[in-house]
């Protein structure tokens, strides 16, 4: 695999699990009674906490999860159910649920930068796997530096895409918006319900082996 080709593939790969575009809608939700400021700050503070995340699974993670006994199969578990609830509450339009009062909001900015936005919703359990199966097939350090910079270009673009939300939803409207907003919580339902059985099928074949 050439290096053009690398980046091709490292590139549509991160962009697709990433998919700002689910992640929008959730974002606005979140810093909609905030100001410009906070929500740039919450857009940053996620992106840096899915960049460090995936730079960690991606030459570390093989490590972390013999250390610990887990697997990526868990992983996927864990975020389906993870997924299947913000889903759930997008389709409900109960995202607003989550806004904190303005006395805890620096403690509000960091929690909710982390999770759910910087992970499992930037940075989940595709995008995870995905990387450390990248990194693995990176057979030099100018492959796996290739890595890193698509993976810093695409976090970018995820970036550009929050702080850009308004813009992007106003092209919709209020109404459809909420239309987006519920297909968005629907799709990202059907993921989690996807990463859950993707997860939980080697675990019920090793049960019946057994």
């Amino acid at each position: 695999m050439t290096h053009t080709e690398f980046i091709l593939l490292a590139f549509t790969s991160l962009l697709t699990m990433m998919n700002p575009i689910s992640v929008i809608p959730i974002y606005s939700s979140i810093t909609e009674e905030l100001d410009k400021k906070i929500s740039k700050s919450i857009a940053f503070k996620a992106t840096l906490a899915a960049f460090v995340t995936l730079l960690i699974f991606a030459f570390a993670g093989h490590i972390i999860f013999n250390i610990f006994q887990i697997s990526v199969n868990g992983l996927r578990v864990v975020g389906g159910f993870l997924f299947f609830g913000m889903g759930y509450d997008m389709l409900q339009a109960k995202i607003s649920r989550i806004k904190k009062p303005k006395k805890d909001i620096k403690e509000f900015e960091s929690d909710v930068a982390i999770t759910p936005l910087g992970i499992p919703l930037i940075c989940g359990p595709g995008a995870i796997t995905v990387t450390m199966i990248l990194v693995q097939d990176a057979k030099s350090w100018a492959y796996k530096g290739l890595f890193v910079a698509t993976t810093f270009i695409v976090l970018l673009i995820v970036y550009f895409s929050l702080i850009s939300s308004k813009k992007i939803l106003s092209l919709f409207g209020p109404s459809g918006t909420k239309v987006m907003m519920r297909i968005m919580g629907l799709i990202v339902m059907v993921i989690g319900v996807e990463f859950f059985f993707a997860g939980i099928k080697p675990f019920i074949q090793d049960i019946f082996k057994l």
